[in-house]
């Protein structure tokens, strides 16, 4: 159902069904004492002032009293799984993360989910250093350069690199999505798929506006101020299923190829997302999306995706390479981008 058009529908469903995805026990969220853990963390200021400046991740028109008891849980819960997992670093966006299954599941049970999704999905980000979030966006252009190398190439030539795309990653769009029911549609899509789909549904953005792209100056500042207005009215359910085919199309194993050292792996949180899947009991999105793109396209759109638009010998050149990298590799860094992260680009990013 999470991948399936609509996703899961109501909230009430995601209340059962998000647990299950996490494989996470219902039965035993752990207690909120976050409140007394705000004098000794060193995270409580930063905290405190991302979520004061959450007022539009609520809901219009709830009562005043009514959020602001939910920006204290926010507070609690963020503090708690922190202080549970001292391995873990908060980051700026973080807040956006929690907020969407607080209003969701509610207090207990996002302890719990956040928990288990911290240590896994969002782990990367949650590093003491930057580098392999930005190994993960390092998967875009290369995502992009397989579908249309145009418009690969015409972004290359621009230099816009791919910070535009870093408040999307690190939130799951919750920063830059207006429409909750939007955003909790991805959690939907993301939950049960791999932790890089993330930046396939990034590159099917950026793929949808190929003709915005291509009318802009080639120019970073252009291209960069284009794609960091994330239109509101975007096709999601058509969206959601490109980028599911896309990941069956070219697996990250396959755009591992250009990547960093192999220990690198080893470091990231795509690279256990296997033993993850294994430990849970729910069904195998990823298998799904790969049956449903061989079992349902018709013949023809299997040999001509409308997304693709690939250079001569493209196919050959992925066989021969897909033949030695496991998709145990999948975070592995695709090619070293010039980017480097500046800590203004936080305040920038989430104003």
């Amino acid at each position: 159902m999470a991948i399936s058009e609509g996703g899961l529908l109501t909230d009430e469903i995601r209340q059962k069904v998000w647990p299950k995805l996490l494989n996470v026990n219902t039965n035993d969220p752990p207690p909120i004492s976050g409140k007394d853990l705000r004098q000794v963390s060193k995270d409580y200021q930063q905290v405190l002032l991302d979520v004061r400046r959450s007022l539009r991740r609520f809901p219009p028109g709830m009562p005043e009293q009514q959020r602001e008891g939910l920006q204290e849980e926010l507070i609690d819960i963020i503090l708690l799984v922190l202080e549970r997992n001292p391995q873990l670093h908060y980051y700026q966006g973080y807040h956006d993360i929690v907020v969407t299954f607080l209003l969701v599941v509610g207090e207990k049970l996002t302890a719990s989910l956040v928990e288990k999704l911290s240590t896994h999905h969002l782990r990367d980000f949650m590093d003491p250093t930057m580098d392999n979030t930005k190994h993960i966006l390092n998967y875009l252009m290369p995502i992009i350069d397989q579908v249309n190398p145009e418009l690969h190439d015409f972004m290359q030539s621009a230099e816009v690199g791919t910070i535009f795309a870093l408040s999307w990653l690190i939130t799951w769009f919750g920063h830059v999505l207006s429409d909750f029911r939007h955003v909790v549609r991805l959690y939907d899509f993301f939950l049960a798929c791999h932790p890089l789909m993330p930046i396939y549904f990034a590159a099917v953005i950026v793929l949808y506006r190929e003709q915005e792209v291509l009318d802009c100056d080639c120019d970073m500042a252009s291209v960069h101020h284009l794609l960091s207005q994330i239109p509101q009215d975007l096709p999601y359910e058509t969206l959601i299923s490109r980028a599911g085919d896309l990941f069956v199309q070219f697996p990250p194993s396959e755009l591992a190829r250009e990547a960093a050292a192999q220990q690198q792996a080893e470091k990231t949180a795509a690279s256990t997302f296997k033993d993850f899947e294994l430990a849970s009991a729910q069904q195998r999105p990823d298998m799904v999306l790969r049956q449903r793109f061989r079992g349902l396209l018709r013949p023809e759109d299997r040999t001509k995706d409308v997304l693709t638009k690939p250079r001569t010998n493209r196919f050959m050149k992925l066989a021969v390479m897909g033949l030695t990298v496991a998709l145990g590799a999948a975070a592995l860094a695709v090619v070293k981008s010039a980017l480097e992260w500046a800590p203004k680009f936080q305040l920038q990013l989430f104003p």
